[in-house]
C-alpha cells in the first residue's frame, strides 16, 4: 500500500472467494408470489368465491356479476403492493458509478460492486465514496450531510475514515477499503428502511373492520338460511342458494373499496399535473389527517443554495478598491463550494491584482487566503477565525442575529501571520435562500391546525433564525439534541420544542416515533440519507426530487420541483377524497345493515330473504356506483372531522331501518290484501329503490346543477332499468293495487326520513 501498488489479482480473487466483495444485496420485502398469495388467499375473497361457486353450480349465472367487483379490488391491491415493493427494492444509497482502483500498480475503472476488502482506491473532488475507507495519503474535504445532516465540510487526511455515501468537495486522496457490503455505514443506516411499509389508510381499515365482522357472520348465516329454505320451506336447491347468497353478499361493502380506489387514483392524476409524484395513493388520504409536519431545513424551507445578501465596507481606505480586490480574489481562488459559488454569482471576477501563495479554504481553519500584489495578504472566512475578537466589526453580530451567514475580508502585511495584525476591510452577508411562498405555506398549515417541527443537522441557533425568517410559529423554541443523553430525553424533547438542531439520523426517527406515540399523525419531508429512517417511520413521507435517490425511492410522495409549498395541493386532494367518500359512504352501508337485520328476521320467522343477488347488483351499479362516482370528483377543502366508520354507519342506519320496516309492512299487507308473491316482491324492490334514492338525495344536498342532474338521472334511470329488465330481476311492474301502496309508502318514508334528518341536525 505504501508504494500504491494495491492488491494483486490473486489477492482480489481470494477475497471474492471469502465473500469480502462490495456486492451485498438483501431484500426484506415480499416476493411477488407472497404478494399474490396475501391478496388472493383471504377470508373475504374465499367467502365471495365460495358463494360464486355455489351460484355457478346451480346455474344462477346472472347473479354472479358481483365477482367482477371482487376481481377489480384484488387487482388494485396486488398492483399497489408490487409497485411499493419495487420502489423499496431499488433503494440504493451509493450511486453505481465507476471508481478508480489500483491493482498490481495499474489504475482500473471498476463498478463499485467490484470492490473488495483492502482495495486501494483513488478519489478526487466531486466523487462519491463507494465503500467505507481509511485515507492512506492526501487531503480532501468531505460533505457528509446526506449521512449525518451536518452541512459543514470535514477535512480528511491520513488515518481518517471516509463513510460510504459521502462526497469529496475538494482535494484528492488514496484510501483503503475497510468495510464492504452490509458492513458499510450507509447500508447499516438504510437497511432498516428496506422493509415493506403497510398501507396506512383509515378508509381501508374501516372497510376491513366491517369485512372482518361480516365474514364471521356470513358462514353461519349462509348455512342456516340455506337449510331453512331447503329443509323447512322445501325450496329447490337453486332457490335456496340464490336467496341465501343475496343475504350474505349484501353484508359486504364491495363497491365502496372500488370507489375509494377510483377517488384516490383521480387524486394521483390531478397531483401529477402539479408536478407531485404519488408513489402510494393511500398517502393522499393519510395526509388529509396529518396534524404534525416535520420539515428538513436545507432543501425544504430553504432552497439549499446561497446568495449574497449585502456587502458592507468597513474600512474607508479600501472602499474604492474593494470590488477589484474581491474580483481578483475570486479569479485566483480554486475553491468551488456553495459559498464561493454565491460570491461568484454576485461579484464579477477581475484581473486587477495578481495572486501568489494561495491557501484554499479548509473547514477546519474556516478561512482561505492569498497574497494580492500591492494589497498584501487577503483573508476570506469566518469572522471569529479570521479576526481577533476585539477586531470583529459590530455589523457581523447584527447579521448573525438575523440568521445570516457572515464572511469577513481582512488584510495583513504579506509576511504577517499574527491574527492581531489583521484588519477587516469588508463584511459579506450571505443568506440561505428561503423558498418562494414558504411563509404563506407555513402560515396556511399552521392555520389549518398542523403543528410544524423543523429538524436539522445544523446549529440550532442558525436553524431557529432561518425558521424565523420563514415565518415559522414558535421558532424560538429550539434545542441542540447533542445535549440529550438518552433516547428518552430525545422523545421528551419532541413534544416540547419546535426547532431541533444537531440531530443524528437515529434521533430523527426517535422524534417521529415520539410524536406518533403521542397520538399525532406525522408527515416528514427530507432529501438526504440521514432522513431515510425517519421517513420510513412517518405516516406520510415526502421527498424532494433533487435530493438523494434513496429518499425518492422509499417516500410516499415526491415533489418533482422540490418545492414543499405545493403541499397544500396534496392536503386539498386528501380532503376531497376523505370528505366526499365519507359523504356518500352512507349509501353503501345501507345494504350492509339491512342485509344483516333481515337475515336475522328471516331466520327467526322462517321466511325467505326478500331479494336476490342480481337485484342487489343493479342497486350497486345505479345507486351506489353512478352518483357516488361523480360526487367523489367535487372539490371539498373542508378540514376532515370525525371518524369515517362511525359517521358512515350513522348516516346509513335510518335508511336501513326504513328498508326493514317496509319489508315487514309489505309482508303484512300481502297477507291482508292477498297479493301474489310477484306483486309483493315487486313492491318490496321498488320501495327499496326509493329508500336508497333518499340517501342519494341527502348526499347531494345542498343542490347545484350537477347534483340535481344526478338525482333526476339516478331515480329515473334505475326505475326504467327495473322495468326494462324485470324478467332478469325476477320482478314485475307495479299494478293498480301495488302502485297506490308504493306511493303511500314512499310518502310515509319521506316524512319519517325528513324527521330523523332534522332531529340529527339539532343534536349536532
Amino acid at each position: 500500500m505504501e508504494n500504491k501498488t494495491g492488491l494483486s489479482l490473486a489477492e482480489v480473487e481470494l477475497r471474492k472467494e471469502r465473500g469480502l466483495q462490495n456486492n451485498f444485496t438483501e431484500s426484506a420485502t415480499k416476493s411477488t408470489g407472497a404478494i399474490f398469495y396475501d391478496n388472493l388467499v383471504t377470508l373475504f375473497n374465499f367467502l365471495n368465491l365460495l358463494i360464486g361457486i355455489c351460484l355457478f353450480l346451480v346455474g344462477a349465472y346472472s347473479n354472479m356479476f358481483y365477482l367482477l367487483i371482487i376481481f377489480v379490488n384484488i387487482t388494485i391491491g396486488i398492483y399497489q403492493e408490487i409497485h411499493a415493493r419495487n420502489l423499496v427494492q431499488k433503494l440504493s444509497i451509493v450511486n453505481k458509478k465507476q471508481v478508480r482502483v489500483i491493482r498490481d500498480g495499474i489504475e482500473l475503472a471498476l463498478d463499485s460492486t467490484e470492490l473488495v476488502m483492502d482495495d486501494l482506491v483513488k478519489l478526487a473532488a466531486g466523487e462519491q465514496v463507494p465503500s467505507d475507507m481509511e485515507v492512506i495519503s492526501g487531503f480532501a474535504e468531505v460533505n457528509e450531510a446526506m449521512l449525518t445532516g451536518e452541512s459543514d465540510l470535514i477535512g480528511k487526511q491520513a488515518g481518517a475514515a471516509l463513510l460510504s455515501g459521502s462526497f469529496l468537495v475538494s482535494g484528492e486522496v488514496f484510501a483503503q477499503v475497510i468495510h464492504v457490503g452490509k458492513d458499510n455505514y450507509a447500508v447499516k443506516l438504510t437497511n432498516e428502511a428496506k422493509t415493506h411499509k403497510p398501507l396506512n389508510s383509515e378508509l381501508i381499515r374501516a372497510i376491513r373492520q366491517v369485512s372482518k365482522f361480516t365474514s364471521f357472520v356470513i358462514i353461519p348465516f349462509g348455512i342456516l338460511l340455506f337449510l331453512e329454505a331447503f329443509v323447512l320451506r322445501s325450496s329447490g336447491v337453486k332457490e335456496a342458494v340464490v336467496v341465501s347468497a343475496a343475504a350474505v353478499l349484501g353484508m359486504l361493502p364491495k363497491g365502496l373499496v372500488l370507489l375509494i380506489s377510483i377517488a384516490l387514483t383521480t387524486g394521483v392524476t390531478k397531483l401529477a399535473k402539479k408536478r407531485i409524484l404519488v408513489q402510494d395513493m393511500y398517502a393522499i388520504e393519510t395526509l388529509a389527517h396529518v396534524d404534525t409536519l416535520c420539515l428538513d431545513k436545507t432543501g425544504t424551507i430553504t432552497e439549499g443554495n446561497m446568495r449574497v445578501y449585502k456587502l458592507h465596507s468597513v474600512d474607508e481606505n479600501y472602499k474604492e478598491q474593494l470590488p477589484a480586490i474581491i474580483g481578483s480574489y475570486l479569479k485566483n481562488s480554486t475553491d468551488s463550494n456553495v459559498t464561493m459559488q454565491a460570491l461568484r454569482d454576485y461579484f464579477p471576477e477581475t484581473t486587477n491584482y495578481s495572486a501568489s501563495d494561495i491557501t484554499p479554504f479548509s473547514s477546519e481553519r474556516k478561512w482561505s487566503k492569498m497574497n494580492l500584489e500591492t494589497i498584501g495578504t487577503v483573508y476570506l472566512g469566518a469572522p471569529e477565525r479570521v479576526l481577533a475578537g476585539d477586531n470583529i466589526p459590530p455589523v457581523v453580530f447584527n447579521a448573525q442575529e438575523n440568521g445570516l451567514r457572515v464572511l469577513v475580508i481582512a488584510v495583513a502585511e504579506t509576511s504577517e501571520t499574527n491574527i492581531l495584525k489583521r484588519k477587516a476591510i469588508a463584511v459579506i452577508e450571505i443568506e440561505d435562500i428561503i423558498r418562494n411562498n414558504a411563509q404563506e405555506t407555513l402560515a396556511y398549515l399552521d392555520q389549518e391546525g398542523v403543528a410544524l417541527k423543523v429538524i436539522s443537522g445544523d446549529n440550532p441557533v442558525t436553524v431557529s433564525n432561518i425558521a424565523k425568517r420563514a415565518g415559522l410559529p414558535n421558532y424560538d423554541k429550539y434545542i441542540d439534541l447533542t445535549t440529550c443523553q438518552t433516547d428518552e430525553d430525545v422523545k421528551a424533547a419532541a413534544l416540547q420544542y419546535t426547532v431541533f438542531g444537531r440531530v443524528a439520523p437515529h434521533q430523527k426517527k426517535l422524534l417521529v416515533q415520539a410524536l406518533k406515540q403521542a397520538g399525532s399523525t406525522v408527515a416528514m419531508t427530507g432529501d438526504g440519507v440521514n432522513d431515510v429512517l425517519a421517513l420510513r417511520a412517518a405516516d406520510v413521507s415526502i421527498a424532494m426530487a433533487d435530493g438523494d435517490a434513496a429518499t425518492r425511492q422509499i417516500s410516499n410522495l415526491v415533489l418533482l420541483d422540490s418545492d414543499f409549498t405545493t403541499l397544500p395541493a396534496v392536503l386539498f386532494e386528501g380532503r376531497r377524497v376523505v370528505n366526499n367518500v365519507t359523504k356518500v359512504s352512507g349509501i353503501f352501508f345501507i345494504k350492509t345493515i339491512y342485509s344483516f337485520l333481515l337475515s336475522i328476521i328471516c331466520l327467526l320467522s322462517v321466511q325467505a330473504f326478500p331479494f336476490i343477488p342480481i337485484q342487489i347488483t343493479l342497486i350497486d351499479l345505479a345507486i351506489e356506483g353512478y352518483p357516488s362516482f361523480f360526487l367523489s370528483f367535487e372539490s371539498n377543502k373542508q378540514k376532515v372531522t370525525g371518524k369515517f366508520l362511525p359517521t358512515a354507519l350513522k348516516a346509513a342506519l335510518p335508511n336501513a331501518l326504513l328498508v326493514v320496516l317496509n319489508v315487514l309492512a309489505v309482508t303484512f299487507l300481502a297477507s291482508q290484501l292477498n297479493l301474489s308473491q310477484l306483486e309483493a316482491t315487486t313492491l318490496m324492490y321498488y320501495l327499496l329503490i326509493g329508500i336508497s334514492c333518499l340517501a342519494v338525495i341527502k348526499a347531494c344536498l345542498p343542490l347545484n346543477f350537477l347534483r340535481l342532474f344526478l338525482i333526476i338521472t339516478t331515480i329515473g334511470g334505475i326505475y326504467v332499468a327495473a322495468m326494462l329488465f324485470s324478467h332478469i330481476l325476477e320482478i314485475g311492474w307495479l299494478t293498480a293495487t301495488t302502485l297506490p301502496l308504493f306511493a303511500i309508502g314512499m310518502l310515509v318514508n319521506g316524512v319519517l326520513y325528513s324527521i330523523v334528518t332534522l332531529l340529527k341536525k339539532k343534536k349536532s
